[in-house]
């Protein structure tokens, strides 16, 4: 009797000690943990109907009629075709003014969370990608609220709008120039780009200060077994890993670096980099998708790396935020809504170019912009644009946002330590 209760004893400890491993675990874990909001946050949430204070429905009158009281809507962006938004925006909403912050995914982000350090509430929304820290380190320690416009909830599946409303999707691509390669794609496989022949001719936007290109960056690196599988396939043998490096999907970018990959600060000019017209040696982009719409607005002849072994397409998504305790709650709400798309636009819509004009500019709203082949919307009843078609053509792998934060440092010295060498 007394060794059973000896027995008893020790399980019940040792279930207890690892319960109590459970709640610390919980409560400081930084992925997991979410603090409640602070008194003065929970006050503004409460007013402005946000959050645990959203009503189960909306009164969309009310919030137009609140939001043109308020008078404006500041927005912090990753996007300059944002800044496209304010003549649309005025013609729908004119007692409504759109200010348009265009700072790039990263600086979004820090300004974001240095101004409400500082106790400066300034921004409204904040529509950015960066997914690791824009679900880490803001919409987790309170810096963002998510909103989804109660008319869309249905139109939007779960997964793009909890727990951030994404606004589009996008995409990371390789482009070739069709005039220096007039039969196609110069590549089937993605080692190809590491070999001498490309030396010098593969570019790309910095990943330590471009938020999408980061996260394409790392989820290549996310997928080390299929990126190994694809080596053996094209040199029929198991790769061999240089020196400190871990595995094949760090290895891919240890060789695209010592192979000179040509660094951007701007997609536009890496965009025109390889796909302008009349050059000679134009270079390959490793690139936002979205681009390819420059072939119709500037002439470029870039097509896009279709099949590619491992993979054509990483997919990332552009989130759309409340700013914590914003100045105009209500415009932001109008805001996110217009970014969405008009309420009429289904499937079955007639859209033509240029989507920014007439009919389909109407429909699409803050969509028209984006508009093109290589950015989708985040509801399932928006149609595709001529040459969408690509899209579910491409063989994709998806940012995970929890691989971005935990992974995140690790990744970037790395980067530092290769691109020096």
């Amino acid at each position: 009797m007394e060794t059973l209760m000896k027995t008893l004893q020790s399980i019940y400890v040792k279930k207890l000690f690892a319960f109590l491993v459970l709640i610390i675990f919980l409560n400081f874990n930084p992925v997991l943990a979410k603090p409640d909001p602070p008194a003065e946050m929970q006050e503004w949430l409460k007013k402005a109907e946000l959050g645990p204070y959203e009503p189960n429905k909306e009164n969309w009158d009310e919030i137009v009629k609140k939001a043109t009281e308020e008078g404006e809507v500041i927005v912090y962006t990753s996007s300059g075709r944002i800044q496209k938004l304010v003549k649309p925006f005025a013609k729908v909403y004119p007692g409504i003014k759109l200010t348009v912050h265009d700072l790039g995914s990263t600086k979004s982000v820090e300004k974001t969370k240095r101004e409400q350090q500082a106790g400066i509430y300034n921004a409204d929304v904040v529509t950015t990608g960066n997914s690791g820290q824009v679900i880490h380190e803001m919409l987790n320690k309170n810096l963002l609220v998510n909103y989804v416009p109660h008319h869309f909830k249905k139109r939007i599946p779960k997964e793009y709008r909890d727990p951030l409303l994404i606004r589009v999707n996008e995409a990371v691509v390789f482009f070739y120039n069709m005039e220096d390669f007039p039969n196609g794609s110069p590549v089937t496989n993605i080692w190809e780009f590491t070999e001498p022949r490309f030396k010098g001719r593969v570019g790309m936007k910095n990943p330590m200060s471009s938020g999408s290109t980061f996260m394409a960056v790392m989820t290549l690196i996310q997928h080390p077994d299929e990126m190994a599988a694809a080596y053996r396939r094209y040199k029929g043998k198991e790769i061999q890993l240089s020196e400190g490096v871990p595995d094949a999907g760090y290895e891919f970018w240890a060789r695209m670096l010592k192979n000179d990959v040509v660094i951007f600060k701007s997609g536009s000019k890496l965009a025109a980099a390889s796909g302008k017209k009349g050059q000679k040696n134009p270079l390959l982009a490793f690139a936002n998708m979205t681009y390819i719409a420059r072939n119709d607005s500037k002439g470029f002849v870039n097509a896009i790396v279709k099949d590619l072994d491992p993979v054509a397409k990483l997919l990332y998504p552009t989130f759309t935020a409340i700013a914590r305790q914003a100045p105009h709650p209500n415009a932001a709400k109008v805001f996110t809504a217009f970014v969405l798309g008009s309420e009429e636009l289904n499937q079955n819509s007639k859209l033509s170019k240029p989507y920014t004009k007439g009919r389909s500019s109407d429909l699409l709203l803050g969509l028209a912009p984006y508009f093109d082949p290589g950015t989708r919307s985040p509801r399932n009843d928006v149609p595709s644009p001529e040459g969408g078609e690509i899209w579910d053509q491409m063989k994709e792998w998806h940012v995970d946002a929890d691989f971005m934060w935990k992974q995140g440092a690790r990744i970037r010295d790395f980067w530092i330590q290769h691109s020096s060498m």
